[in-house]
């Protein structure tokens, strides 16, 4: 791999984004435009190449822990990475203001990019008293247990959202649709929460890349 100022100026990042747009530059260059320059001993290339090695590797769904842990990155440089990736998710999500859910089917759409992902990833609908979406979140990111997904962290938002109800949705990396026993006791300990706060629990959906699983239609509810 060569260094960067050993290539000739017209195949650097930037000059290639200028004159050819953002499109025409490999992930790893676009990396390095985004990392600026490298460290003692690493040209910026090998750090943006182990950065690009990493975010295919996790699906494009970085974290901070594991960006700093790359040789080359520093909190700094994390920071940006994660910044840019998130407000390109922003910008790429549709409006959901006004999305009607009446039935699990209806939630399949919100969560589509979920279905894929190597980690397990909580997500909480909130919905007005209409049915109506008001915002969905990520609530954790990692294997779930009750210690993660605590109502404080579930409730929390819909609270502040004034929701009516909430539906609960969260990928299984291994494919499998069966509920486990923890996603059972989760749900149910979510369901007496919500009942104490008002704010109801409509269901429970678990996704992956074959389909779905509605734990109020299983009778876990």
């Amino acid at each position: 791999m060569k260094r960067m100022r050993e290539l000739p100026s017209h195949d650097r990042p930037r000059e290639k984004l200028a004159e050819r747009g953002p499109q025409a530059l490999t992930d790893q260059e676009l990396i390095a435009l985004l990392i600026g320059r490298g460290t003692k001993g690493r040209d910026v290339s090998q750090v943006a190449g182990d950065v690009a090695r990493y975010l295919k590797d996790t699906g494009g769904s970085p974290s901070y822990d594991a960006l700093i842990a790359i040789d080359g990155v520093g909190s700094a440089k994390a920071c940006e990475i994660m910044a840019c990736f998130e407000l390109g998710r922003r910008y790429r999500e549709e409006d959901l203001s006004g999305h009607r859910i009446t039935s699990p089917a209806d939630v399949l759409p919100l969560v589509a990019a979920w279905r894929d992902k190597k980690q397990e990833y909580f997500i909480c609908i909130t919905l007005n008293g209409a049915g109506e979406v008001i915002e969905r979140r990520t609530v954790t990111i990692g294997i779930l247990n009750q210690s993660l997904v605590h109502p404080r962290e579930v409730f929390s938002d819909a609270i502040t959202d004034r929701a009516a109800s909430v539906i609960l949705v969260h990928n299984h990396p291994s494919g499998t649709l069966d509920p486990s026993s923890q996603d059972i006791g989760i749900t149910r300990q979510l369901v007496e929460a919500g009942s104490i706060l008002g704010i109801r629990v409509l269901d429970h959906i678990i996704i992956t890349k074959k389909g779905y699983v509605s734990l109020k239609e299983l009778g876990h509810l």
